[in-house]
C-alpha cells in the first residue's frame, strides 16, 4: 500500500511537467501576397493574389526547455488577380500550406512570456476555384485557371506566447510562406516569362492548449 501511494504521489508531482510538453493550437488572421511581374513583346501585367484571410491548426512538442517543434496546416483563401493599366482579372482560389517548423524561444518553458523565432518547410497546395469563361481579361499576358498545383515551401517566421493558465495561452505569429511562382494556377501565355518566389505573408492569432 505504501508503495502505491508514492508511486501516485510520484505521478502527481511529475504530470504537471509533462503536461507542459505538447501543445495544441488554433487560430485566425489575415493572408497577404507580394505580386510579380509577367512579360511579353505584347506587354506586361501584376500577377499574384488579392488579401485573404488564414485559418490554422498546429500540435507542437517542447523537445527541450527553449527549442521545440511542431507540425502546422494552415488553409488560405487569396482570390487570384491580374492587373495591366485600367484592365484587371480576377479569379477564385485558395491554398493548403503543411510544414514542419523547429521553433527557438527566448525563455524557457515555463516562462509567462515566450518570443521565438521558426523556421522549417513543408508543401503548398495552389488551387483555382473559380469559375472559367470564354474570354478572360489579359489572357494574352497570362491565365488565370482552375487547377491545382504543389510546390516545395520554405516557412520563416516568428510570433510570442503569453500564458493565461497553467493550460492555456494565447499565441500570435507572423509567417513568411516562401515558394516558387505558382505557373500552373497562374499559366504565363506563349512567350510570357514570370520568375521569382511569391512571398505569402500570414499573420495570425489564436489559443494554445498544453498538456
Amino acid at each position: 500500500m505504501r508503495l502505491i501511494l508514492i508511486s501516485i504521489a510520484a505521478a502527481l508531482t511529475v504530470a504537471p511537467t509533462f503536461a507542459q510538453k505538447y501543445e495544441f493550437g488554433i487560430a485566425g488572421g489575415g493572408s497577404f501576397y507580394d505580386s510579380k511581374t509577367v512579360t511579353n513583346p505584347r506587354g506586361s501585367a501584376d500577377a499574384g493574389f488579392n488579401n485573404g484571410f488564414a485559418l490554422s491548426v498546429n500540435l507542437g512538442n517542447n523537445m527541450y526547455s527553449h527549442v521545440g517543434g511542431e507540425v502546422r496546416y494552415t488553409y488560405l483563401q487569396n482570390e487570384m488577380k491580374l492587373s495591366s493599366g485600367s484592365s484587371s482579372a480576377t479569379f477564385g482560389a485558395q491554398a493548403h500550406a503543411i510544414h514542419y517548423d523547429f521553433l527557438i524561444h527566448a525563455t524557457p518553458t515555463e516562462a509567462t512570456v515566450r518570443p521565438y523565432v521558426a523556421v522549417g518547410g513543408g508543401i503548398k497546395v495552389y488551387r483555382g476555384t473559380g469559375t472559367e469563361v470564354a474570354v478572360q481579361p489579359l489572357s494574352s499576358i497570362a491565365l488565370l485557371t482552375k487547377t491545382n498545383e504543389v510546390q516545395g515551401m520554405l516557412s520563416v517566421g516568428g510570433g510570442v506566447k503569453f500564458r493565461l493558465t497553467d493550460r492555456l495561452m494565447f499565441r500570435a505569429d507572423v509567417h513568411d510562406y516562401i515558394t516558387p511562382f505558382p505557373k500552373s494556377v497562374i499559366t504565363p501565355a506563349q512567350n510570357s516569362t514570370v520568375s521569382g518566389w511569391l512571398n505569402n505573408i500570414v499573420v495570425t492569432g489564436g489559443l494554445t492548449f498544453t498538456y
